[in-house]
């Protein structure tokens, strides 16, 4: 009986069954299968891995011994993946980037509990069918919620891996990242199921939705619309780089304008700053607006300037992005509304703010505008241009883009610094997300930083131009083509996240029918 019992027990852990004497390995394996789909985004930029990334992290899941357990397995790679996607964050705020981690990590309890349910066992072609869909939804489901400002943005959402594939691109023109991310889900779903379907029925039917997967892709990148085309602006980007030591907010300056007066003469439309790059309030300080404005008149062109400052007319400090004209500003302003948690604001400072003596958190927190703002070129400069500004870490809000498309602009500009994280995965994984708006869009975006990574994407989020790295400081122009129409994305709105919402609760509603009808009927006890 003895090498009975232990083949059952060997038997057991090869089909899946977790070894109870170790389960540490289980945990740590959870961690690091969480943390793999993070090599697909810039700067390794293995986005090819996405596609397959998720399927050790599945297969693990969905063999844990108990429903429990895979909600802790789900748990732990999602804190995992969240750990590895914003590494570069531990500098600043060190340990704390841990219990952020773990916290958001949460988010991924559901989708191990869905996954243990649909692929665990033994599924046959109904659970694998519906794994197809509702495997997705809850990895949606995640990132929706922590795409909330207040827990973070969605910094590293998974189809914005996706964003130098063309065929993807004309996707997310359709649905946003949010279709991309269902799609890239659903494949390593489809793939996990054909390596641990036990039987043929089970397997045909993954394949089934692989291919059904590809079909989809295929004809949205056949027969969605395109944007036409409009013309073109010639936008130049200044970059100063890095300037350190306790007067480099006026070196910058200087080193900006500096850069600026070498544009003359080139028949720019529009000069774009980076973030924070003027450090006082105009305000309050009238003769940096008049040196701005004397740029302006030399060069021939509006400049679009980032005022980092405490303001004068309102309480509080403000990061405001601020046109300038030849006679000084034009009165068209944006303030960031969306801030930055820790590196601009700490939330529920009263219980977090030890947070500033771990790390480089706010010492005080930024305000917040109220509005989007869409601002006009002058018609002899640009020919009445729109711009739509977003400052920073926006960028990585589809729905602020899209607002932005749908006010009327013509020309989407963020700007950005990155100056923290120069020699981290954080100013290519940021540069990289202009092409994911751009493409949702159909509006070129121009990705302008102090010193991180300046980028530029046509309307199809093709790069337009070269990147400028974080070691260059100079001026670039850029012919950006223009476009007309309005995208699906911009019609539409985000329909492939509330489809996912739709499908979970049509999941929950189904499974608790199939709950209630087997306590209404228990199993009849067989006589002894």
């Amino acid at each position: 009986m003895v090498p009975s019992v232990g083949l059952t027990k060997r038997f057991r852990f090869s089909a899946g069954q977790e070894h109870p004497h170790r389960p540490w390995l289980r945990a740590a394996a959870a961690v690091v299968a969480g943390a793999l789909p993070a090599l697909a985004f810039p700067a390794p930029a293995l986005w090819w891995l996405a596609w397959l990334a998720l399927v050790p992290w599945l297969l693990l899941v969905r063999s844990a011994g108990t429903a429990r357990r895979a909600a802790l397995e789900g748990w732990l790679g999602g804190a995992g993946f969240l750990l590895a996607v914003h590494h570069w964050l531990l500098p600043s705020l060190h340990v704390f980037i841990l219990v952020l981690a773990a916290l958001l990590g949460l988010l991924w309890v559901p989708w191990g509990l869905l996954v243990h349910r649909l692929l665990g066992g033994s599924p046959g072609p109904g659970r694998v069918a519906a794994a197809l869909l509702v495997v997705p939804s809850g990895w949606l489901l995640a990132e929706l919620v922590r795409s909330w400002q207040y827990l973070g943005g969605p910094w590293g959402l998974l189809g914005a891996s996706q964003w130098q594939v063309a065929p993807a691109l004309r996707v997310a023109s359709v649905g946003g990242v949010w279709l991309v991310g269902f799609l890239v889900v659903a494949v390593n779903t489809a793939l996990a199921a054909l390596i641990s379907a036990p039987g043929p029925r089970g397997r045909i039917t993954a394949l089934a939705g692989g291919l059904a997967c590809a079909a989809v892709v295929g004809g949205i990148w056949l027969g969605a619309p395109l944007p036409q085309g409009a013309g073109a602006v010639r936008v130049a980007v200044v970059q100063p780089g890095v300037i350190e030591g306790t007067d480099s907010v006026q070196r910058r300056f200087a080193r900006e304008e500096e850069l600026t007066r070498q544009l003359a003469g080139q028949r720019v439309d529009l000069v774009v700053w980076g973030e924070s790059s003027v450090g006082e309030d105009l305000g309050q300080q009238p003769r940096l607006s008049s040196r701005l404005a004397a740029l302006s008149r030399t060069v021939g062109a509006d400049l679009l300037v980032n005022v980092d400052a405490r303001r004068s007319d309102r309480a509080g400090i403000f990061k405001s992005s601020v046109l300038i004209g030849p006679d000084g500003p034009t009165g068209d302003r944006y303030d960031k509304m969306r801030l930055v948690p820790f590196g601009e604001y700490i939330p529920a400072r009263s219980l977090l703010g030890w947070a500033t003596s771990v790390g480089k958190a706010a010492q005080e927190d930024r305000r917040r505008g109220d509005r989007q703002v869409v601002m006009r070129l002058p018609e002899g400069s640009g020919g009445g241009l729109r711009i739509g500004p977003l400052v920073c870490f926006e960028s990585a809000f589809p729905d602020m883009s899209r607002q932005l498309a749908r006010n009327g602009a013509q020309l989407l500009v963020a700007q950005s610094a990155t100056s923290t994280f120069q020699h981290s995965w954080a100013p290519l994984q940021h540069a990289s997300l202009a092409a994911m708006r751009a493409a949702e869009t159909w509006r070129p975006m121009v990705h302008a930083t102090l010193t991180g990574v300046s980028a530029v994407a046509d309307a199809r989020g093709r790069t337009v131009g070269p990147w400028l790295g974080t070691g260059r400081s100079t001026a670039a122009v850029y012919n950006v083509p223009l476009a007309r129409g309005t995208s699906p994305y911009v019609r539409t709105g985000d329909w492939a996240a509330d489809g996912a919402l739709g499908v979970l609760v049509l999941f929950c509603a189904v499974e608790a029918v199939r709950v209630g009808r087997r306590c209404a009927n228990p199993p009849a006890r067989s006589p002894r």
